[in-house]
């Protein structure tokens, strides 16, 4: 989808040497795309403490008990 945008050209350039990426797109995308994975996660640290899974972590990782 084409989208004009009036975006800090200090800001964009910034961005693009921080992260490496070449292309303008590109940035503009990358920076989309973790606005929302940090969202997400924002949104599930909610439940911390809250669900109970009853899983045995030493079980799930192949662990066995040294005692």
């Amino acid at each position: 989808m084409r989208t004009t945008l009036d975006l800090p050209e200090d800001l964009l350039t910034e961005a693009m040497k921080t992260t490496r990426i070449q292309t303008k797109t590109k940035v503009i995308i990358t920076a989309l795309e973790e606005l929302i994975r940090k969202s997400k996660i924002s949104e599930l640290k909610k439940f911390k403490g809250k669900v109970d899974l009853d899983i045995d972590l030493d079980t799930v990782r192949g662990r066995q008990c040294r005692f």
